[in-house]
C-alpha cells in the first residue's frame, strides 16, 4: 500500500504503518482524554468496580492515557490482522503485508479465488482474537481491583484495561456484523456458497453489505458523526470491489494470454519520427506499438505518450525520444486475469507478449474485455 512505512517484520510478514495512523492517534487521544470522567464512571458502572480518578483526571494524564488507550487498540487491531494472516498463511495463501491505517488494519494477501472451506475459518480468526483480548482485559480489571496497590495508581490501570476490555468486544461484535467485505460479511458469503455458486453467494453478501453501508451512511448523518459515515463509503465501495473483482476471475478463470492476444504485431523503430506514428495509429486504430530494435523489444509506445509533448515539439522528435523503455512482458502460458490485473495496476493499456526474447502477440485492455464479454454470453 502506497505511503506505508514499513516497522517490522513477523512470522515473515512484513508490517507497515500507513501516514493516516499518525493522524488518528493524536485525534483517538484527544475524544479520549476529553470524556475521561464520562467513560471511567460507565466502565465503574460496567464492571461493577470502585475506579480513584486522582491520577486519571490530574494534569495532562487525560490525553496521555488517552494516548495509552488509543495504541493499546490498535495493537488489537493489529493481533486480530495478525490472527487473519496467519490462518491464511496455514491455508497456503500468500501474505504480502498487514497495514495499520486510519480505520483499523488490512491484511494484502495473494488474489486467488475464494474458498469457502478456507474463507469460514480465515474470517473468524481476526473477530474472534479481538474477543478473547476483550476478555483477558477485562479479566485484568479484577485482578487489579483484587490486588493491594495505591487507589490511583488501580484507578489507571482498571481505566486502561476496562477500556481495552470493552473496545475490543466491541471490535468482535462489529466486524461480525454481515457488512460485507468486513469479516462478518465474509463469514455470510462462506456459509451462502455452501447452498450455491460462488458468484451468487458473492452478490448476495455484497448486497447485503450495501444496505448496511446505506444505514450507517444514514445513521452517520443523523448523528453529525463523520467516522460512520467514512465506514459507510468503505463499505459500500469494498463490496462493489470484491463483487467485480470476483466477476472477473470467474469469467477470465482457465483463461490465457495466448488465447486473447493479437499477433502478428505492428511495430516500430525507435528511430521513426513521432509523426509517422500517429499517421499509423489512425491507420491501423491501434493506439500503441511495441518499439523494435534490431530484432529486440527495446520498448513501447503510446498515444498517451505521444500527448506528452506538444504538437509542434513532436515534429523534430523520434519514438526513442518519448517511448516508455523496459515495459513489462507476459509469456502466452499466464493467466488473462494477471493481465488484467498489471494492465489495471500500472494504467496502461497493453503488454507485449515475449516468448524467450521474442515477440509473439500483444494483448490489450480492449482484448480483455472482448474475451469478457464473450465469456459472458456462453
Amino acid at each position: 500500500m502506497e505511503a506505508s512505512l514499513q516497522i517490522g517484520n513477523l512470522a515473515g510478514i512484513p508490517v507497515k504503518l500507513h501516514w493516516s495512523f499518525l493522524l488518528v492517534i493524536p485525534l483517538f487521544a484527544w475524544i479520549i482524554g476529553s470524556q475521561i470522567v464520562l467513560t471511567t464512571e460507565l466502565i465503574a458502572v460496567l464492571f461493577g468496580v470502585p475506579i480513584d480518578m486522582t491520577l486519571i483526571t490530574a494534569g495532562f494524564n487525560p490525553y496521555i492515557l488517552g494516548t495509552v488507550v488509543a495504541l493499546g487498540l490498535f495493537f488489537g487491531v493489529f493481533i486480530h490482522e495478525m490472527a487473519h494472516s496467519l490462518i491464511a498463511k496455514a491455508k497456503g495463501i500468500e501474505i504480502h503485508s498487514i497495514t495499520l491505517l486510519i480505520l483499523g488494519g488490512v491484511s494484502q494477501m495473494e488474489e486467488t479465488m475464494p474458498d469457502p472451506k478456507i474463507e469460514l475459518p480465515m474470517a473468524l480468526a481476526g473477530p474472534l482474537t479481538s474477543l478473547g483480548v476483550g476478555i483477558v482485559s477485562s479479566a485484568l480489571v479484577y485482578v487489579v481491583a483484587a490486588i493491594n496497590l495505591d487507589p490511583g495508581v488501580a484507578g489507571v490501570l482498571i481505566f486502561t484495561f476496562g477500556y481495552l476490555g470493552l473496545l475490543n468486544v466491541l471490535l468482535f461484535g462489529f466486524n461480525l456484523l454481515p457488512a460485507f467485505p468486513m469479516d462478518g460479511g465474509r463469514v455470510l458469503r462462506a456459509w451462502l456458497a455452501r447452498r450455491m455458486p460462488l458468484s451468487r453467494a458473492t452478490r448476495i453478501a455484497a448486497d447485503v453489505g450495501k444496505g448496511f453501508a446505506v444505514l450507517f451512511g444514514l445513521v452517520g448523518f443523523l448523528l453529525l458523526n463523520p467516522i460512520l459515515i467514512l465506514i459507510a463509503f468503505f463499505i459500500y465501495i469494498g463490496a462493489n470491489q470484491e463483487a467485480t473483482s470476483l466477476r472477473y476471475n470467474i469469467l477470465l478463470q482457465d483463461v490465457t494470454v495466448a488465447d486473447a492476444m493479437s499477433s502478428p504485431v505492428t511495430t516500430v523503430e525507435p528511430t521513426m519520427p513521432l509523426p509517422r506514428v500517429v499517421e499509423m495509429m489512425y491507420e491501423t486504430k491501434h493506439l500503441g506499438f511495441p518499439v523494435m530494435e534490431r530484432g529486440s523489444l527495446v520498448g513501447i509506445i503510446a498515444l498517451a505518450d505521444i500527448h506528452k509533448t506538444s504538437p509542434i515539439d513532436r515534429e523534430a522528435m523520434q519514438v526513442r525520444d518519448v517511448m516508455t523503455r523496459n515495459p513489462t512482458t507476459l509469456p502466452p502460458s499466464a493467466s488473462l486475469i494477471d493481465a488484467l490485473r498489471i494492465i489495471t495496476g500500472q494504467n496502461i493499456g497493453r503488454i507485449p507478449v515475449v516468448v524467450d526474447g521474442d515477440l509473439v502477440g500483444i494483448v490489450t485492455r480492449t482484448d480483455v474485455l472482448r474475451v469478457m464479454e464473450l465469456r459472458e454470453e456462453e
